[in-house]
Formats: C-alpha cells, structure tokens, sequence
C-alpha cells in the first residue's frame, strides 16, 4: 500500500503543463482508451454525466482550432492526441429534457416514480439551492462537472508516464463556430468547457513544480 502511494504521488510530480510535445512520438491505442475510460468512469453531480470528449486527431481541423485558441498555439501541432470537452447546455440540463429523459431511463433504468422524484429533487436544487436559474448559470455548472474526468484523464496518463496540458487558453464562442460549422456539434445542445493536449514531453521543463505547503490549504476542524 506504501509503495501504491508513493507511486501516486510520483505521477502527480511528473505532472506539468506541457507547452510543447515530441510529435512523432505517439500514445498507443490501448494507453489513450485507458485514458479515456478513466474519464467515461468519472463521477459527475446527480450522476447526470453532462459532458462529452471530442478527439481532434484531423491536422486540418486543428489549424481551424490555432487561430481562436491562443493557449494551444503549440500544443495543437504536436500533441499525440487533442481532446476537447464539452459540457451540456441549459435545454439539456432542466428536467423533462430528452437527455435527463435518456439518462434516467436508459442508462440508470430508473423506474417511473423514481425518476419523477429524481427530477423533482433536482428542479429544487436548481431553483433553490445553487440559483441555477438561467441558461449560463446551468452550462457553468455543467462546466464544473466536466472539470471532473478533465482532471481524472490528466492524472490517469501521469500514472502511466504519459504528458498532458490542460488548456482554458480559447475563445469558447470562435471555437464552437468552428465545431458547429464542421458537424461536430449541435451548438443548441452542447458548448465547450475546456481542452487537454496528450502527448510525450519534448523536454523537461527548467522549473521544479510548486505549491503552497499543506498548513496554507488545509484548515482541521476537530
């Protein structure tokens, strides 16, 4: 159990933003649908899964991507495999929609009163508990969900020595044009949240990571 741990906490160390990767070096098959199950396996609130991931391994359709996304101007060409996360939006995100609708019933098998309670439940979350009363406000917190399996696919390739860089570095409007526009998405339904570049470093980075020591981020109540 030790030894897993220090493990753990190795690949956390391995971890950095990387800005440039090696790109003729690629990620096996096997290892990115290692990646991507540990993001389909992730938790999400109400277990409503709002999100989907878009792997752009198409070079053209990461050019289109270069102009509005300045945080990727150099992980976009050499990454082993882009991903761009999207969260559900507010039509998606209400109860009665067709895809709570799927989700209680074709992937949970809720039975009929179960459901209504779920969604009964969660309208008063909505409306009373989170103020997440309007179409922004319920895509942001979709967003926040996405935030789950962005970080949990990070961490899973560092286990297995595999480089990422999350990215917010985009125009989330000029992006969503450019994946609309290609039949990649229904804009009405699904926006983006956010992005993560997978690939093999090109090299180490000449800054040792940082972070505040435990007593500044953590306060005990006992």
């Amino acid at each position: 159990m030790n030894t897993r741990k220090e493990e753990i906490i190795k690949a956390h160390a391995f971890r950095r933003a990387i800005k440039e990767f090696e790109p003729d070096q690629k990620i096996s098959e096997e290892d990115f649908k290692f990646i991507l199950e540990v993001g389909r396996m992730s938790p999400s609130s109400f277990g409503w899964e709002p999100w989907k991931f878009v792997v752009v391994q198409n070079m053209e359709l990461r050019k289109k991507l270069m102009e509005p996304s300045w945080g990727a101007q150099k992980q976009l060409p050499s990454a082993s495999h882009f991903v761009i996360l999207l969260a559900r939006k507010a039509d998606d995100m209400r109860p009665g929609s067709d895809y709570l609708s799927y989700i209680s019933k074709e992937i949970d098998h809720l039975p009929g009163d179960v459901e209504e309670m779920k969604l009964k439940f969660f309208s008063g979350f909505q409306q009373n508990e989170f103020d997440l009363t309007d179409d922004r406000k319920l895509f942001d917190w979709a967003c926040k969900q996405v935030y789950l399996p962005f970080a949990n696919m990070m961490t899973a390739a560092a286990e297995i020595g595999i480089d990422s860089c999350p990215i917010e570095g985009f125009d989330q409007q000029k992006v969503e044009e450019i994946l609309a526009n290609d039949g990649i998405i229904d804009s009405k339904h699904l926006g983006v949240a956010a992005m993560i570049a997978f690939g093999y470093r090109k090299e180490d980075s000449p800054f040792p990571q940082t972070r505040q020591p435990m007593e500044a981020v953590v306060d005990w109540v006992l």
